[in-house]
């Protein structure tokens, strides 16, 4: 056992495991928030109020797992794309420091864990599970095809709010999927903010975007989305007879999709990436409407 401990080239693990948390973008932690958040108001609408522990946990570290695994496989698909984006050309693929075999290998491990977690819960919620693999698995490579890669992303993001009413209350009822929809509007709305700021040399790529396909409408349609998700926020909470004080998170979530507004009025780069980011407390204000609501 020793001897095999010795043998072990350790400052050559040591390098992998780092290309391996950069490829993942643990360190970039956005991407795991946008997909918490929806997770997070599935499971306290399911559960009315905290869900079971069991069920928390595994949707907790299936996300970020996804997430990681999502990482993955779009830096695989994007390995011709990213050298020529200023943004992405130091990532591991695409500068060389991590093979793409590496990285299906790397997506295959990540997958079989977080399916592993799944089987814990009930059959409704595994058989849901595939759903979620296969839109993982299709997002990277919609940019080739369609002009709406962020509507496919916000399926794939949003896939956790049916699994987490299956696994919380052995079905997946109608609000559920008006939940889910909300979560695809608000995904395409941080997900063009995001886009914007590679528009240019996406363009020059032909990688295909909401970003590349609103153009000098992008500022509209982006408010129009985000009056279509609060519109459906209110329908939500009537429907679900909410007390006052998750509309009150609501006039928060109108605050800050004005702020975003404004940070992306001259549409520079660094502005729409910070637009983006404040998405993060956007969907907190809305778990936090959900939380306090069943508190």
């Amino acid at each position: 056992m020793k001897e095999l401990w010795q043998a072990i080239d350790w400052a050559h693990v040591r390098e992998r495991a780092i290309q391996y948390y950069y490829l993942t973008r643990l360190h970039r932690p956005i991407g795991i928030l946008l997909l918490l958040w929806p997770t997070g108001w599935a499971l306290w609408v399911a559960a009315q109020g905290w869900p079971d522990w069991p069920v928390l946990l595994v949707f907790v570290l299936g996300v970020v797992l996804m997430r990681s695994a999502g990482c993955v496989i779009n830096d695989f698909a994007d390995r011709h794309f990213d050298p020529q984006v200023s943004r992405t050309r130091d990532r591991p693929i695409a500068s060389g420091k991590v093979s793409p075999k590496e990285a299906l290998l790397l997506f295959s491990a990540l997958c079989l864990l977080a399916f592993l977690l799944v089987l814990t819960m009930n059959r409704l919620t595994i058989y849901l599970a595939f759903g979620a693999l296969a839109l993982a698995a299709v997002y990277p490579f919609m940019k080739r095809y369609t002009h709406l890669p962020q509507v496919v992303l916000g399926m794939a993001f949003g896939w956790s709010i049916p699994m987490a009413f299956a696994a919380q209350t052995g079905e997946v009822p109608r609000v559920a999927w008006l939940l889910y929809v909300i979560n695809v509007l608000w995904s395409v709305i941080y997900d063009t903010m995001y886009a914007m700021v590679d528009r240019e040399d996406d363009l020059k790529a032909g990688v295909k975007s909401t970003a590349v396909l609103f153009a000098d409408a992008d500022r509209i349609i982006i408010g129009i989305l985000q009056g279509l998700m609060l519109l459906a926020l209110v329908l939500l909470g009537r429907q679900l007879e909410l007390p006052g004080v998750y509309f009150m998170a609501l006039v928060v979530v109108l605050g800050l999709s004005a702020y975003q507004q404004y940070l992306i009025r001259d549409r520079e780069p660094a502005a729409c990436f910070k637009a983006f980011l404040n998405n993060n407390w956007l969907g907190f204000a809305v778990f936090a409407g959900f939380f306090l609501s069943y508190y």
